[in-house]
């Protein structure tokens, strides 16, 4: 990341929970996550959520580059169906 992307606290990190199909991150006992669909080549970007008090943090900006991530090293193509992801990679076209 550079020195502009957001970072989560340290003690914190982004799971890809596949069972569920959503990547989480769990900040001070709440949980913001990414819902995905995985297929043979993309990695389908549906909705994200933050909780209220979790909101101005850049929580879903953790969770959009981790997922972008994820499918960038996993092979597959990032569709974008989410409006808030659409919105990241329009901020960040060097992360799509």
């Amino acid at each position: 990341m550079s020195g502009s992307e957001p970072r989560a606290d340290p003690a914190t990190a982004v799971v890809d929970n596949r069972e569920a199909g959503q990547f989480e991150l769990v900040v001070d006992g709440q949980t913001a996550f990414l819902i995905y669909e995985r297929t043979p080549t993309s990695l389908v970007l549906v909705h994200t959520e933050v909780p209220p008090a979790l909101r101005g943090r850049h929580i879903g900006d953790i969770l959009a580059r981790a997922a972008i991530d994820a499918a960038h090293a996993s092979g597959l193509h990032v569709v974008a169906v989410c409006p808030f992801v659409r919105a990241y990679i329009k901020k960040h076209p060097d992360v799509a």
